[in-house]
């Protein structure tokens, strides 16, 4: 899964994308208002965090102008504790959600993870596909109820495939997703990761669909 984060704080910005990449995700950054809008417009991103003071375009100003063009990504807004009149015209303004600073850590993680689930149609924590079991809230994958260890790129892979499981995934979707925008991409390199999870879950977890991409479903 792949996030924005627009925050001007240096610090937290990179506290936050030091965190989610640790928690598996491919994590895009933008500095100010401006910035920001043009990453959301131009970018796919499964989940994006926006502060609401920014310099150059607040954040309300970028959400607005988001959602006036079509985009639909989860967004969750940061705000000032107490500024309760800026977190009823974010949600107002097409935000799914809203945390007031200071914030826990792990809570933005539990928000981030519902919303991307919700996103994609799924309302339980763990998604099942056969026997494979991916848990959102640990990054625990299981077959048949044993453990299985993946790479952090497989695992990035399977994730999104089990979001989107029963769907057609084309190969640039999931590149898209699964790398940052300053990751060197080599979309030929999903056809290793995919290769690795059938070696590691089963050979008929992921078909692939010739000239089109691939499919996740239970075999």
């Amino acid at each position: 899964m792949r996030l924005l984060v627009v925050e001007d704080d240096p610090a937290l910005a990179r506290q936050l994308a030091e965190r989610l990449e640790g928690e598996g995700y491919a994590v895009d950054r933008a500095a100010d208002g401006e910035e920001g809008q043009f990453l959301g417009e131009t970018e796919p991103y499964d989940a994006i965090v926006l502060d609401l003071g920014l310099p150059r375009l607040d954040g309300l100003t970028v959400l607005r102008s988001w959602r006036a063009q079509g985009m639909t990504a989860p967004v969750i807004i940061l705000t000032a504790r107490g500024a309760w009149t800026e977190k009823v015209q974010g949600i107002d303004a097409g935000a799914d959600d809203y945390l007031a600073k200071p914030f826990s850590m792990e809570e933005l993680l539990a928000r981030i993870r519902a919303l991307i689930r919700r996103s994609k149609g799924h309302a339980s924590a763990e998604i099942a596909c056969g026997g494979v079991v991916l848990d959102t809230r640990s990054g625990r994958v299981t077959l048949d109820g044993q453990t299985v260890d993946l790479t952090g790129h497989e695992f990035r892979v399977l994730d999104y495939l089990m979001h989107r499981k029963g769907q057609l995934v084309s190969r640039t979707e999931l590149t898209e997703h699964i790398y940052a925008q300053d990751f060197d991409r080599d979309s030929n390199t999903i056809e290793v990761f995919v290769g690795r999870l059938r070696r590691k879950l089963g050979a008929d977890l992921i078909k692939t669909v010739r000239g089109l991409g691939y499919k996740l479903e239970a075999p």
